[in-house]
């Protein structure tokens, strides 16, 4: 029998282990309860994107967490879990950016506990199967080899951009990873990077929808199965100041051009100037938004193309969705062009014409119409960014990494607040135009670098009748100076991109 003392000193000891546990868990976790909704939403979010990559093995973030997501577990072969979750309609992903690694998967509650040990194994039991392995490997190699080269010249534009602006930071390659790179990773990679960033102290759990404590618990129990461990953070990437206006040309067998263009800002969601910054963006080229002023100019007024945004946020694939996606936080974003493709010819025009407005846009600012209209658009428009629990419990996760209290809340609040003077300031302070990563993907490189250092006019030409105002307009545009240096232009066959 255990004299009173050892059993007091026990209590203490398991009562200090328990709290610490709970309190940790507590820190970690984010609950948005939405009674009236069937479903629940998963979302764990591991600190560890494609910043984390070691050199030489670029795309080890992005294969690890497909190895728990698309691959088999130790309990179930990759056929038999989707053999489980076909019937209920479900399905797990995990979605990787530069720092934020995200699982993520909904079920209506009917179907939860089968669900629960499918989501929960692929996570804290991952099989790490040669066989899945080299297919997902396999997968990842064809997608940087063959798609990104030469099946979406709009995301190798924008891919290119970022390459170009965080060169030699830990921002500077796709979270695909680079080609030499992803075939030298082994299966053993994957097992050290999981054990090093997939640990209990390195994420943050998010349960949305009509859920109860008990399935909290249980979540905390299940991934408290994962070993202990906080990685070093890594530095925030420091992108290299940009002089001048310097172009890539992306040189391959295309109809068409696409064009990107950007530079870094310091400006971060969360922070006052973001909301400036957020709406004068949304005038300047609100994505998908057919009433933005780079879509009237280019596209509206000129069809040239399909359309014409702006950005102050990373976007990804956003040629597929309509919204910005949650859970790509970033300490350091890019003001972003996007062009869509225009035709080869008027890659010189459309250049122009994006910059002339960007520089009107810095240098007159907005007007108090535009900033009026602009804002009451917003005002409503922002209830589209998370319609939904799973979209909404993503914007959580994500006000943990800016450390905001409540974006979406935040949002409407910051607008009512603004006032013309402190948007015009906010653009004056961020944007500028003298100095500019581009990036043009087309087939004409040559003859289009000698254009763009002889800055050689570059007219118009329509099959379809424009109005006098137009035609008198593209006379500025065509002429409008770009003072690039030859230096500045760099030619880049597209089979040369995304090695090492």
């Amino acid at each position: 029998m255990k004299s009173p003392m050892i059993v007091f000193a026990m209590a203490i000891l398991f009562g200090f282990l328990y709290a610490g546990c709970r309190s940790s868990l507590n820190d970690q976790t984010v609950l948005l309860k939405v009674s009236s909704d069937p479903t629940i939403s998963f979302a764990i979010w591991f600190k560890v994107g494609s910043q984390n990559d070691p050199s030489g093995k670029e795309g080890l973030a992005q294969l690890t967490a497909a190895m728990l997501t698309e691959a088999s577990t130790q309990q179930n072969s990759y056929d038999q879990i989707l053999e489980q979750l076909y019937p209920m309609a479900a399905s797990y992903s995990a979605s990787v950016d530069k720092e934020m690694t995200v699982i993520s998967g909904r079920i209506h509650r009917d179907n939860l506990d089968r669900y629960f040990d499918l989501f929960t194994q692929a996570i804290i039991s991952p099989a790490f199967k040669p066989e899945d392995f080299e297919r997902i490997k396999s997968n990842t190699i064809n997608y940087l080899e063959k798609t990104l080269r030469y099946a979406n010249d709009e995301a190798l534009g924008k891919e290119v951009l970022y390459q170009a602006i965080f060169k030699q930071t830990p921002y500077g390659h796709p979270e695909a990873g680079l080609i030499e790179s992803v075939k030298s990773i082994t299966l053993d990679d994957i097992k050290n990077f999981y054990k090093k960033y997939f640990a209990r102290d390195n994420l943050v759990i998010g349960i949305g929808g009509g859920f109860d404590n008990e399935l909290v618990h249980r979540l905390k129990q299940a991934l408290n199965k994962l070993p202990k461990g906080a990685p070093v953070p890594v530095e925030k990437p420091s992108p290299l100041p940009i002089d001048g206006r310097q172009v890539i040309l992306v040189e391959k067998d295309t109809r068409s051009s696409a064009i990107s263009i950007g530079f870094p800002i310091d400006v971060l969601r969360g922070e006052d100037d973001f909301y400036a910054l957020w709406l004068a963006n949304s005038w300047f080229g609100e994505h998908r938004n057919s009433s933005s002023h780079l879509y009237q100019v280019i596209r509206e007024a000129r069809g040239m193309n399909y359309g014409d945004y702006s950005y102050i946020e990373c976007f990804p694939n956003g040629w597929a969705r309509q919204f910005p996606a949650p859970n790509v936080g970033r300490r350091q974003q890019i003001f972003e062009i996007w062009i869509r493709p225009v035709q080869t010819e008027a890659a010189h025009f459309a250049l122009r014409a994006a910059i002339r407005e960007l520089q009107k846009l810095v240098d007159n600012g907005m007007t108090q119409q535009d900033f009026e209209l602009t804002r009451k658009f917003l005002k409503k428009y922002y209830l589209h960014y998370a319609p939904t629990t799973s979209l909404r419990l993503g914007y959580q996760l994500d006000d943990k990494f800016y450390g905001v209290q409540d974006h979406l809340k935040k949002f409407p609040e910051m607008l009512d607040r603004l006032t013309l003077e402190q948007v015009n300031a906010a653009i004056k302070r961020h944007l500028q135009y003298q100095n500019l990563k581009i990036v043009i993907v087309t087939n004409n490189a040559i003859a289009l670098k000698q254009a763009l250092i002889a800055d050689a006019p570059s007219p118009m030409k329509y099959v379809t009748p424009k109005p006098a105002e137009v035609l008198q307009e593209d006379r500025e545009i065509e002429r409008y100076p770009l003072n690039i240096k030859p230096e500045n232009v760099t030619i880049i066959p597209v089979a040369e991109l995304f090695l090492r």
